[in-house]
C-alpha cells in the first residue's frame, strides 16, 4: 500500500506541476486525487503532494518513458516518475540486460500500443445503452461491465471531453486510469511466458516505475 501511495503521490506532483494546483481547472489532476480517494490515501498526503508542487525549490519528478524489448521479442514500454533520470536509466537498463532484454530508443516499440483513458463508476440509475450512445459522440471507444463497475474506453487524446460529459452527466466516477494497449499480441509457451512475467515484476518492483505494459498473450 505504502508503495502505491508513493506512486501516486509522484504523479499528483508531477500533473499538478505541469498543470496547475486546482483539481478545477486541471481535469487529469482531479482524476489522479478521485484515484488516490478509491486508494484510501489520507487527505493529508494528498495536501502534501500538492504543496510539493508549490515549491519553487523542489527537484521536481519528471516523467520519462522506456521503450524495449523482453526475451523472446515481447514488447515493453514503461512508464516512470524520476528525481534522477540517470540512476532510472541505469536500474531499467539493468533489468533488461539480466534477462536477456535490449533497452530500445525512443519510438522504437510505442507505435505497436494505443494510448487508451478509462473511467470506472457504478451504473446505478443509468440506462446503460442510452449512455453508450449518448457518449459516443464524445469519443468512446466501448463501454462494458465488470464485477458490477461500469467502465468506458476511449482514445488517449479524447480524456477530457470524456471526462467532462461524465461529470455534467453527472456520473460518480471511480477511478480513472491511462494505458497502452497492444495492437496485436504475442503468445508464448508458459515456461517462457514466465520468464517475460518475472522481468516484468522486476521492473514494476522499482520504486521510479509508475506501469509496465506488454504485448504478451
Amino acid at each position: 500500500m505504502a508503495k502505491i501511495f508513493t506512486k501516486i503521490v509522484k504523479e499528483i506532483t508531477i500533473c499538478a506541476k505541469e498543470g496547475g494546483t486546482d483539481p478545477k481547472t486541471n481535469s487529469k489532476l482531479r482524476a489522479l486525487i478521485q484515484n488516490a480517494k478509491s486508494a484510501n490515501m489520507p487527505k493529508e498526503n494528498i495536501k502534501r503532494a500538492l504543496k510539493k508542487a508549490n515549491e519553487s525549490n523542489m527537484i521536481g519528478y519528471k516523467k520519462i518513458l522506456f521503450e524495449g524489448y523482453a526475451p523472446y521479442g515481447i514488447a515493453l514500454l514503461i512508464e516512470t516518475a524520476t528525481d534522477n533520470n540517470n540512476r532510472t536509466v541505469a536500474n531499467i537498463r539493468s533489468y533488461f540486460n539480466k534477462f536477456g532484454g535490449s533497452l530500445g530508443i525512443s519510438g522504437s516499440v510505442e507505435y505497436m500500443f494505443e494510448h487508451k483513458c478509462n473511467f470506472r463508476f457504478n451504473p446505478k440509475g443509468f440506462d446503460l445503452e442510452e449512455l453508450e450512445l449518448d457518449l459516443i459522440d464524445y469519443g468512446i471507444d466501448e463501454l462494458f461491465t465488470i464485477d458490477g463497475d461500469v467502465y468506458i474506453y476511449g482514445p488517449f487524446d479524447k480524456f477530457g471531453s470524456i471526462q467532462e460529459k461524465l461529470e455534467n452527466i453527472p456520473v460518480n466516477i471511480l477511478s480513472t486510469q491511462f494505458e497502452r494497449i497492444p495492437i496485436n499480441t504475442l503468445e508464448l509457451e508458459e515456461s517462457k511466458k514466465e520468464e517475460v512475467n518475472t522481468l516484468i515484476n522486476l521492473i514494476e518492483e522499482d520504486d521510479d516505475v509508475i506501469s509496465v505494459f506488454s504485448n504478451l498473450k
